[in-house]
């Protein structure tokens, strides 16, 4: 603070109460305009903030029912005293939001906060967002009918008089009609003040192609995206700069600008700041841990499950507007702890263009951080266990067999055969070890899908096994789906050394006389047709005058092949 700014301080009449309960509360308001610019309403950090600026009113209401603030280019003052300070003419910036508009004063009166706060701070944000042709600030206060906020406003075409106070049914200044500008403009054209006729536009005349040419520049100079260059430039600065406090502020600039670009959906810009500020951590000189630190965290703050979260809302609940290539390389940026949030949203998801996105990061986080994916074929959330158990299966990930062994052991029916269909995938001797096991699992499906996943695998060090469920009378009074998948695994598995074993179901009598079911007879059919050998086709031919027409039938189709 210059001399003369502290000599007009000391001149200053003494606030009625202490300047820090009003600074205190406009920070506050600062931060609660920020998470409503940056959250949805059903975020933690858009509740917390509203909360935080509602109690900053409390110990202001304690003191004095109506609070005046005035309002200046770069600042918000009660009492002739700043309480914020925002230097950047740009529409983030508070106190420049209200100034360009024409308002110069808020009177904010006891219970404002209670209903409405969260208007004035979407009318904020309308204002921010609004182009050329939308309402501005003053116009938006106008049409809402407050009843414990008044503003005062400056006409701007009369800059230099007096602010006008906003009162409810106050006729306000008479907008001048289109017709009657139209009408001046004419009268100034008629004048003698100046006249295009005057002039020889023949002299000034521009070539046809250089009035291409400078056409083509500017439609270059305005469709270049300046915000890669700004971060460019401003890491530049930080590689090169030794000193603190310079990094320290550059850092700074760079997190707000990061979160600014996910609220406006430039996805590629804030990909660009992350991938490029990681690079800078790793070749800027005389870098200290703690600011290299800081630099990493910008992927660490994009992969938090709230911040990610709120992405995936807002990309969920509105058409993908920024081409899919640049969520790609946003999504790429993400680290090893996103994975669980990726997973969920797959499962949860509606918008088929967003789940394709998450399907390809999802894929390449697992692919590099296989102990994360183990991790969370365990997690409680069913959905992501589920897909996790599916992403293993797809990478033939080996080192996730004991973890889907434990899915197949404890969890869900559901959980238990996409564990299977998983292990089948992978294919590894390990995975088809916990297969053998689970032939005798208490769930059919699971035994009808272990069975197959074995004969489809070849996987001959399981005949043993099959064979030994062939002998027992479980399988006999089981369904008819159960007793054909292990047969017929057994027939391609065991070859010409199970036809004697098939053909005593097939032809002879059993242990204790009478024949086998005529429904396992035919399954040994089957499966002796599987096995196709010439001692086979042998045994199928005295099956084929069997008195049992099912099992007739079973062996001529099985000679037929």
């Amino acid at each position: 603070m210059t001399s003369q700014s502290v000599l007009d301080a000391e001149e200053l009449a003494e606030p009625p109460f202490e300047v820090a309960l009003v600074s205190e509360l406009m920070r506050a308001f600062a931060k609660a305009v920020r998470a409503f610019q940056l959250y949805l309403p059903n975020n933690p950090m858009h509740a917390r903030a509203m909360d935080s600026v509602k109690a900053a009113f409390q110990p202001v209401w304690a003191e004095t029912d109506a609070l005046e603030i005035q309002i200046t280019e770069s600042e918000l003052r009660w009492c002739g005293r700043a309480v914020l300070e925002e230097e950047e003419r740009t529409s983030d910036s508070i106190p420049w939001l209200f100034y360009k508009d024409g308002v110069r004063e808020l009177s904010f009166r006891k219970g404002f906060e209670d209903d409405e706060l969260p208007i004035l701070f979407s009318l904020m944000q309308r204002a921010r967002l609004a182009s050329a042709e939308d309402d501005d600030l003053l116009t938006l206060l106008w049409e809402h009918d407050f009843s414990s906020l008044q503003y005062k406003y400056m006409d701007l075409a009369m800059e230099g008089g007096s602010p006008l106070e906003s009162v409810r049914g106050e006729e306000i200044e008479r907008i001048v009609a289109p017709g009657e500008v139209e009408a001046e403009a004419h009268l100034v054209a008629s004048s003698s003040i100046t006249r295009m006729d005057d002039y020889d536009s023949t002299l000034y005349f521009l070539d046809e192609h250089e009035i291409d040419y400078l056409r083509d520049e500017i439609r270059t100079d305005f469709g270049t995206d300046l915000r890669p260059q700004v971060v460019a430039s401003l890491l530049d600065t930080y590689e090169q700069e030794t000193d603190p406090l310079v990094r320290e502020e550059i850092a700074e600039i760079l997190d707000g600008f990061f979160l600014l670009m996910l609220s406006l959906g430039q996805f590629r810009t804030a990909a660009f700041l992350v991938r490029e500020a990681a690079v800078s951590a790793g070749r800027a000189r005389d870098i200290l841990i703690s600011q290299r630190d800081r630099l990493l965290a910008l992927s660490d703050q994009l992969s938090e499950k709230d911040a990610l979260q709120q992405l995936l809302h807002a990309l969920e609940e509105t058409p993908l507007r920024a081409p899919q290539d640049d969520l790609n390389e946003l999504f790429g940026q993400l680290k090893s702890q996103a994975l669980e949030t990726i997973l969920s949203w797959i499962g949860r998801t509606r918008n088929a263009e967003l789940r394709v996105l998450l399907e390809a990061a999802g894929s390449k986080l697992a692919s590099s951080q296989t102990a994360e994916l183990i991790r969370l074929i365990s997690s409680a959330d069913p959905i992501v266990a589920f897909e996790a158990i599916r992403r293993a299966g797809a990478m033939r990930a080996s080192a996730a067999v004991s973890a889907l062994a434990g899915t197949i052991a404890n969890g869900a029916p559901e959980m238990r055969l996409a564990g299977v269909a998983a292990l089948s995938d992978i294919g590894s001797p390990g995975a088809l070890q916990v297969l053998e096991r689970s032939l005798t699992d208490h769930d059919i499906d699971i035994r009808i899908a272990a069975v197959k996943v074995l004969g489809s695998r070849n996987h001959r060090a399981g005949v043993k096994r099959i064979e030994n469920h062939l002998k027992g009378r479980p399988l006999r009074e089981s369904t008819l789906a159960e007793k054909m998948a292990f047969f017929d695994s057994y027939g391609v598995l065991s070859g010409d050394e199970g036809v004697s074993f098939l053909s005593d179901i097939l032809n002879s009598r059993g242990i204790l006389g009478p024949r086998e079911d005529p429904e396992f007879r035919a399954c040994a059919a089957m499966a002796l047709g599987k096995i196709g050998t010439d001692n086979a086709m042998k045994a199928l031919q005295k099956a084929l005058a069997d008195r049992d027409v099912i099992v007739r039938n079973a062996a001529s189709r099985a000679v037929r092949g």
